[in-house]
């Protein structure tokens, strides 16, 4: 995994398993997992953007993996916790996607609160071509993102889909040139470090509440993050900076 800072408060993350296509082994996703711990307990660290190859994303589990360990080279309690720890991770994550982007590495991709692709860029869950099916999470999280129709076809066929047809089921924000995905992350990045960071944390928790609860639990969620909001030194910060016509500076406090 491959750490720069091409921005002020802004990490970038590379998968660097290019011989692999970026094959996600249990090696590599730790590596990840330990990046955003990481990043995470950095105060200077606002947003990470997490990037491939120009030619692949990822081109999904390590399949070489799976043939020598069989179940559990998928599911096995470190895999499971490296999972947990970039699902969790609090902060911006954006996911900048050129080429393939198939089988776990759609399921990392749908773990980013942001996709950027390039033009050329495909999804899919192929899976069900090796007799398996999604095992890290495609089954739930790509239903609640694109819906039951898409899922299931993506999920049954291994079909991959475009960008463009992506972008419309709402599984990437913004589809940019063919290699131009990073560069326009990089940019999203950067207008979030603007942004009060507390704030932002706050905000990726309310809206991921929304697919994790009951409506009324996630609108109480909200209501107490932003209470919690107000607390902040930041909040203070941006109301009086909007009253006095200036750029809010923002400590993240």
């Amino acid at each position: 995994m491959l750490w720069t800072s091409p921005l002020q408060h802004v990490v970038l993350l590379t998968l660097n398993r290019a011989s692999k296509r970026n094959a996600l082994n249990n090696d590599l996703i730790a590596e990840l997992a330990a990046a955003l711990r990481k990043a995470a307990l950095d105060d200077e660290v606002r947003c990470v953007v997490l990037r491939g190859s120009d030619a692949f994303f990822s081109a999904g589990a390590d399949i070489k993996e799976m043939r020598q360990r069989g179940f559990e080279a998928i599911d096995n309690s470190a895999r499971r916790s490296a999972w947990r720890d970039i699902a969790n991770f609090p902060k911006p994550f954006i996911a900048a996607v050129e080429g393939i982007c198939f089988g776990g590495g759609h399921e990392l991709a749908l773990l980013a609160d942001i996709v950027v692709a390039g033009e050329g860029a495909s999804f899919g869950q192929p899976e069900i071509n090796i007799g398996i099916l999604p095992g890290d999470g495609a089954t739930q999280r790509l239903t609640r993102v694109a819906g039951k129709s898409l899922a299931m076809l993506m999920i049954l066929t291994g079909e991959p889909i475009c960008a463009r047809a992506a972008h419309q089921a709402g599984l990437v924000a913004e589809v940019t040139a063919e290699g131009k995905a990073q560069s326009r992350a990089l940019e999203l990045a950067e207008i979030i470090t603007h942004k009060p960071p507390r704030s932002a944390e706050l905000a990726k928790a309310a809206v991921l509440a929304a697919y994790q609860t009951a409506l009324d639990a996630g609108l109480e969620f909200e209501r107490q993050a932003v209470r919690h909001a107000f607390t902040t030194s930041d909040q203070q910060e941006g109301m009086n900076a909007f009253f006095e016509k200036r750029s809010p500076t923002y400590r993240g406090t």
